[in-house]
């Protein structure tokens, strides 16, 4: 029985432990400063009059972009050249 006591007495200190643990690990990323970083797209893509990019993704030879006016743009990776622009309806 004595055995069976502290068995149960380890356990509820490392369930303690680990609420604590979990807990200061949510305070410490949920807190300070913003880091997200503005988006910023490579020196030779130039957008579209009025558009600003809302997401980009990196393909091997191709960037495609989605600006905020609902439009998906693909550049030429290498060339900066707009290869097609795609309307989300």
């Amino acid at each position: 029985m004595k055995f069976l006591a502290r068995l149960v007495t380890v356990l509820t200190a490392t369930m303690i432990v680990g609420v604590v643990v979990i807990v200061a690990l949510l305070v410490i990323r949920f807190s300070g400063e913003d880091r997200r970083q503005p988006l910023t797209l490579p020196d030779n893509i130039t957008l579209p009059e009025g558009a600003s990019a809302q997401a980009v993704t990196f393909g091997e030879d191709w960037l495609a972009l989605v600006t905020r006016d609902d439009r998906i743009l693909i550049y030429d990776r290498t060339s900066g050249e707009l290869r097609q622009s795609i309307a989300i309806e």
